[in-house]
């Protein structure tokens, strides 16, 4: 049997992942191409385009290498008794750490004001802030939540999480400053941020999305920043990728853009722990990270 590598990648990743999983995997068989979809029984994959993954017979594992998987779950191709299983990486999970942790600083410190005003060769200061005055509340609390509220106690914020679990997130919101997004993408929450949750929002308060951008309803984010509602914006996702060129938030005075680096995949440590679940699934132990199609994550 063979193990079907499929993904979004130019020449140059995709022969960088094959020669990591070949390294990892030395007694397994890897293709980029389903010439003999009969031989195929698990697919290592990468946001694939769907439809990828239809017509393979035997398959019986996927195997992603991001952690997100909503592309996945919406591609009505791949038969929904496959096992999928999600990348959960503690590489990933310190980068947004780092990256959500660098977010709620700039904010706190007003240091994307600061950044405009060097745009203007302006000159002022402003009141400073201490971290412990500043609530924070962190949505999502899988292992990139939990990273990123372990990261943001240690620098003496108050912390608050929320998950989907939970209930009163509007009175949340409400008493928070900073609202860093770290949801999974699911019917429920889909977006969550529309009109009526940003004006539930604590006025001039700050959205931190580093999810996934249909969380977020992009004009209703536009409006509540023009009308002084919100803050600022740190957005590291989109509903378009890239952000077109024409796009209001690359102008727009009151947002950040990332373009989606929060927490990028490393290939060493993704192809090592992709992997141990092939090891798994062939010697028959529990592979790790399966996601709940109920769910959505």
């Amino acid at each position: 049997m063979s193990i079907l590598l499929a993904g979004e990648f130019d020449a140059a990743e995709r022969a960088h992942w094959l020669g990591l999983l070949r390294a990892a995997l030395p007694d397994e068989t890897l293709v980029t191409e389903p010439t003999d979809a009969d031989s195929i029984d698990i697919a290592i994959v990468a946001n694939p385009p769907a439809g990828v993954l239809q017509g393979l017979p035997k398959l019986r594992l996927i195997q992603s290498l991001w952690a997100g998987v909503d592309r996945l779950l919406a591609d009505t191709s791949i038969p929904p008794e496959v096992p999928l299983a999600r990348m959960v990486d503690p590489a990933m999970n310190e980068a947004m750490a780092e990256t959500a942790l660098w977010a709620v600083l700039s904010l706190q410190r007003d240091f994307v004001d600061y950044a405009a005003q060097q745009r203007e060769r302006r000159w002022q200061q402003h009141p400073q802030r201490r971290a412990d005055e500043v609530q924070v509340a962190v949505l999502g609390l899988g292992q990139m939540g939990r990273a990123v509220v372990r990261r943001l106690d240690a620098n003496g914020y108050r912390v608050a999480g929320w998950s989907t679990r939970e209930g009163r997130l509007d009175e949340l919101l409400a008493a928070s400053d900073i609202v860093v997004n770290l949801l999974p993408l699911t019917p429920i929450t889909r977006g969550l941020f529309d009109s009526r949750r940003l004006a539930a929002m604590r006025r001039g308060a700050c959205l931190v999305n580093l999810a996934r951008g249909a969380h977020v309803v992009e004009a209703d984010l536009l409006a509540a920043l023009d009308a002084g509602q919100l803050r600022h914006a740190v957005l590291d996702v989109f509903h378009s990728e890239p952000l077109p060129a024409d796009h209001p938030f690359w102008s727009h005075p009151r947002v950040t853009v990332l373009p989606h680096v929060a927490a990028q995949t490393d290939a060493r440590s993704a192809a090592a722990l992709a992997a141990a679940n092939v090891k798994r699934w062939r010697t028959g132990e529990a592979v790790a990270n399966l996601v709940d199609r109920a769910r959505g994550y």
